[in-house]
């Protein structure tokens, strides 16, 4: 999980922003879930819906995975 260090190398308005992605992770059945949550209404403006994926690239820009968050 992202700590000391790593933690302070990101700017407050990601941190902030990632707090409440990660504490949605947590209440979520699934990284699907999560997902369909996190990305409401966005979510309908699209063609096509995968917000697992984009959760999962999320994730991702800071070096996490959906396993690491829901383990914690």
């Amino acid at each position: 999980m992202l700590g000391g260090k790593r933690w302070e190398a990101i700017d407050l308005f990601d941190r902030i922003q990632l707090r409440g992605v990660i504490q949605a992770c947590r209440e979520a059945k699934s990284l699907s879930d999560a997902g369909r949550k996190l990305f409401n209404t966005s979510r309908s403006k699209k063609t096509t819906t995968n917000d697992a994926d984009r959760l999962r690239k999320y994730l991702a820009r800071f070096s996490l995975d959906w396993q690491e968050i829901v383990e914690r």
